[in-house]
């Protein structure tokens, strides 16, 4: 598998629970930054899924996110990520939304691959 291959694509519909008023990030009825982090961090979760082995998953480490435009209720927002940068156990993926032609965010997903069980059990400390 090549980086190129580490693609994906999702569009999501806006609703009353994704606001800034129902995520408490702000108070009105347009698309909240921390969901449309969300949304990105979702796909990339999707593109990353074929490098996994049993028993391994992927945990972002870093985002820089751009939240560009407002979005409203009922908007669809196509989400594409891009790996750019990858090593090992880490991949780095560039993040687009878009309402159509408009560019709502943009911006920088980093994940690492990691054995879930050895992950969980340094939580249970």
């Amino acid at each position: 598998m090549t980086m190129a291959d580490l693609t994906a694509t999702r569009t999501f519909t806006v609703t009353d629970a994704d606001t800034a008023e129902a995520v408490g990030s702000g108070s009105l009825p347009v698309l909240a930054t921390p969901r449309l982090l969300a949304w990105c961090e979702a796909v990339t979760c999707t593109a990353i899924e074929p490098l996994l082995a049993d028993g391994r998953t992927s945990v972002g480490t870093r985002v820089s996110l751009e939240h560009l435009a407002a979005s409203r209720i009922g908007a669809e927002v196509s989400v594409e990520v891009t790996a750019v940068y990858t090593e090992p156990k880490l991949v780095r993926f560039t993040v687009s939304a878009r309402m159509g032609s408009k560019l709502v965010g943009s911006g920088e997903v980093t994940r690492v691959v990691v054995d879930a069980e050895r992950f969980l059990a340094r939580l249970a400390g």
